[in-house]
């Protein structure tokens, strides 16, 4: 399942950050992170909950990038 999210990030260095945060999340296959359109779209693992995912997508990004929002 894939989904797209709003973000909220000052740089595209600090996107790049929050996008490698989001892939190394469990329940997380893939992430890409665009500075230009402020989104990140966001494929999980077979039977993961993005309901369940994405509050630790949004800690661990926020670990790298405190400054960054993922609007859920």
């Amino acid at each position: 399942m894939k989904k797209t999210y709003k973000i909220d990030v000052d740089c595209a260095n600090c996107a790049n950050l929050m996008e490698e945060a989001a892939k190394k999340t469990d329940g997380v296959k893939d992430a890409s992170v665009s500075f230009m359109t402020l989104k990140m779209k966001v494929e999980f693992d077979e039977g993961a909950d993005p309901a369940e995912v994405m509050p630790r997508v949004r800690t661990n990004c926020k670990k790298v990038e405190s400054d960054c929002e993922v609007f859920l």
